[in-house]
């Protein structure tokens, strides 16, 4: 074989496969430890059910001269985060774990906040908004390099939440005229 070829015991990982079927896709090779994850999953879970909630609390309540136009993109973007939060309960799942929906602990859970707006401030929803967006953003760069090549199956799925929350921050900043 040349030197650089790509080789494995291919009856090797077929037995490993067969020993521990109840593990579902957490093999010996998984490098992370599936309870952490799971952990880090549900509270991308209760953070992703925190910000669907205001964006549609936000959609509902909006006054004002633009208030088509922000409560549609406050609309799309609670779409998206129910996405979201549908997506990291079902990889919690996968790894065996347990999706954590108690309403009693969400918020506890949440990197981001749930305001309210006496006022129906437009400005003030999109300027809130825009910060749990930054707020997600960040935290969850931070958990793609924590996770690094020891799950590259959550990775991915975080990068591509990751991507739809920067596509929300630029579409909140336009709102804005910033």
């Amino acid at each position: 074989m040349a030197a650089g070829s790509f080789t494995t015991d291919i009856t090797a990982i077929r037995e490993r496969a067969r020993q521990k079927m109840a593990d579902g896709p957490v093999t010996g090779s998984y490098g992370k430890d599936p309870e952490e994850v799971i952990a880090v999953l549900n509270e991308v879970l209760a953070t992703e059910i925190v910000c669907w909630m205001r964006y549609t609390r936000h959609a509902v309540s909006a006054t004002g001269i633009n208030r088509a136009q922000v409560a549609g993109e406050f609309t799309e973007h609670a779409e998206s985060e129910r996405g979201h939060a549908m997506l990291a309960a079902e990889r919690i799942s996968q790894l065996g774990g347990e999706p954590d929906f108690d309403p009693a602990t969400i918020a506890g859970r949440a990197h981001t906040t749930y305001e309210t707006f006496a006022d129906s401030d437009l400005e003030a929803m999109l300027r809130d908004n825009l910060t749990a967006e930054r707020i997600v953003i960040t935290t969850y760069q931070e958990i793609i390099r924590w996770l690094g090549d020891g799950d590259p199956t959550t990775r991915r799925l975080l990068e591509g939440i990751l991507a739809d929350e920067e596509e929300h921050a630029d579409d909140l900043v336009d709102l804005l005229g910033a």
